[in-house]
């Protein structure tokens, strides 16, 4: 399982640097319109992938009147618009903060609530991320939509996306509650210490998702996290392409 391992470098790219993709869709090899890009240009959302924040959405209701949402990943902005619409009117409060390499307006639909920062997530100072909090408190909501460029070799891009998922995790829960998830299932070593510079931004009670490519690194990271959370769940939204095997871990109250 070394693929999901505290933050190992030995499936990275040369520099230890994975290549983010410069479009949410082509980990899923974008194809022709279908009925979901329709609709988006329909409702005005800014890509389709829209569709699978709303059914999390419906099914999981991670985003509440007053939540503070940090959406990793965020271009082209579609998952900040439904965020934003998820908090509800202006009145109710809340925050959005959206994350990206690439330089991201804030979309159409979305108000004063919602800001976006032009930064490299895997190598942005933790703490500062953490200031974009309410109070510098943490968020109540990490959203990953995160992917590296593909390759075409099945378990180098499975490896690929499972590390990434573990930069994001690291992020959101800190490496401390990670090293714990991980003696736990060695059965061994002492409880971790958390403290300031270990700890990430998801408060606890929070919840997290993060999207991987199907395969048995996908599984491992799984297994990593439901210790940390009180419920991890898979889920394949319907807007997701058939040539795609992208899925989405959805993890629930942080411990």
């Amino acid at each position: 399982m070394g693929s999901v391992g505290p933050l190992t470098n030995s499936l990275l790219p040369e520099g230890g640097r994975i290549r983010l993709s410069s479009s949410p869709e082509e980990m899923s090899g974008a194809g022709a319109p279908d009925f979901f890009y329709r609709e988006a240009q329909r409702l005005g959302y800014v890509a389709r992938s829209a569709f699978k924040l709303l059914q999390i959405q419906k099914q999981y209701k991670l985003i509440k009147p007053g939540s503070s949402v940090l959406d990793l990943g965020c271009a082209p902005g579609a998952w900040l618009q439904v965020a934003c619409q998820s908090l509800g009117p202006l009145k109710n409060g809340g925050n959005v903060v959206g994350m990206d390499i690439k330089k991201v307006k804030v979309p159409p639909q979305c108000d004063s609530r919602v800001q976006t920062i032009s930064a490299d997530v895997l190598n942005f100072p933790r703490q500062k991320i953490r200031e974009l909090s309410p109070q510098q408190m943490g968020f109540s909501v990490v959203l990953s939509d995160m992917c590296p460029s593909v390759s075409g070799i099945t378990t180098r891009d499975a490896a690929l996306s499972a590390e990434l998922g573990m930069r994001a995790l690291n992020l959101a829960v800190g490496q401390a509650a990670i090293s714990q998830s991980l003696d736990d299932d060695n059965d061994g070593g002492d409880k971790v210490s958390s403290n300031e510079t270990s700890r990430g931004v998801l408060r606890h009670g929070g919840h997290l998702v993060i999207k991987l490519l199907e395969s048995e690194d996908a599984q491992d990271f799984a297994r990593i996290c439901k210790p940390i959370f009180n419920k991890a769940s898979w889920l394949r939204p319907k807007a997701t392409r058939s040539s795609s095997r992208e899925i989405y871990l959805i993890c629930q109250g942080f411990r």
